[in-house]
């Protein structure tokens, strides 16, 4: 349900950023406002982010394979990674430096450059489109919301960001709320110009824009980096497994577990139980057999799991890790 969740999501985004990015080209052409053009190209980027999310969830289906034998479920990750970098550049650092370039045509013009937004009998468009993009954008933050709703559990937003191992929603709550408070900024800007017949607000309004990119560029890029190096099941879900080993007839305690995403929905679950010290091999088949479904059961994202019997010894000292070899001179 999560992964169909995260697609519709980045389908109501994509057809939503689509048809703002034309209108606010069309709305800059028209009247040369440098936060028109700052939030166009922020709508292209969030439109091919959508795209490369869609991508990287089409890729992750891909079947295990001899070189890849986990599979491919990281393939979300990395294309919600490249998300963030496009984020980062594309919207935010072009934003900003369409700021720096207005402020330097608005100084050498002192204040009032040919062909303006206060010259021209297009002033009343760049308002009109950031109103109807403010209600499309709210609509599609809307569907996110309700999407993220149904599998956050009694988690806050923030801690859905910051825990969800699906990086789909996360992605566009990020995405879509930084693009409604983008267009609050751009329209503030656009307004405070016309009236006050000061553009520098314009300027003003389209680096607010670049930074607020750059911010969420930043959040998303650290949250899909612990992603994509490897983080362990959720709490509740480590603390289900274990009931499960635990609960298991012929497993008489877990010496250690580890847990890892391999994919938002695919888990890796390798443990070393205790068995006891008479179990005859036939009994110990038995005990992880059952010990497997159990887990499975009780936690259906755990679907490679390895145990490892042992005898469990309270003064068991761990012998020392080799040093790594010496790389091979070339």
């Amino acid at each position: 349900m999560s992964a169909e969740g995260g697609t519709k999501a980045v389908v109501a985004a994509l057809a939503a950023n689509l048809g703002i990015a034309v209108t606010k080209f069309v709305a800059f052409f028209l009247t040369g406002v440098s936060s028109m053009l700052a939030e166009a190209i922020h709508s292209v980027a969030d439109s091919g982010n959508q795209v490369l999310l869609l991508l990287g969830g089409k890729k992750a289906q891909k079947d295990a394979t001899p070189e890849h034998p986990f599979g491919y479920g990281r393939e979300r990750y990395i294309y919600s990674f490249i998300v963030s970098i496009v984020l980062f550049s594309v919207g935010g650092l072009f934003a900003l430096y369409e700021a720096y370039h207005k402020y330097h045509e608005i100084h050498a013009a002192h204040g009032h450059p040919a062909d303006s937004i206060l010259d021209s009998r297009w002033w009343w468009v760049p308002p009109l489109v950031l109103a109807v993009a403010i209600v499309l954008e709210g609509l599609s933050f809307r569907t996110a919301i309700l999407e993220t709703s149904k599998i956050k559990g009694s988690a806050t937003f923030p801690q859905f960001i910051r825990r969800a191992k699906q990086p789909e929603l996360p992605v566009i709550l990020l995405e879509d709320f930084a693009a409604l408070i983008g267009l609050a900024f751009a329209f503030i800007a656009v307004v405070l110009s016309l009236v006050t017949e000061n553009l520098y607000f314009d300027v003003v309004g389209t680096a607010l824009i670049g930074l607020l990119l750059v911010c969420v560029a930043v959040v998303l890029g650290l949250e899909t980096k612990s992603l994509l190096l490897g983080e362990s099941a959720s709490v509740p879900a480590q603390r289900r497994i274990a009931d499960a080993l635990e609960g298991t007839a012929g497993v008489e305690r877990i010496i250690h577990m580890k847990t890892l995403h391999l994919g938002p929905e695919e888990l890796l679950v390798a443990a070393k139980i205790g068995v006891a010290t008479g179990a005859t091999s036939e009994q110990v088949a038995d005990a992880i057999d059952r010990a497997e479904r159990a887990v499975r059961a009780a936690e259906p994202t755990a679907q490679v799991i390895y145990l490892e019997p042992d005898i469990y010894r309270s003064d068991y000292v761990p012998a020392e890790r080799p040093e790594p070899p010496a790389p091979a001179a070339h």
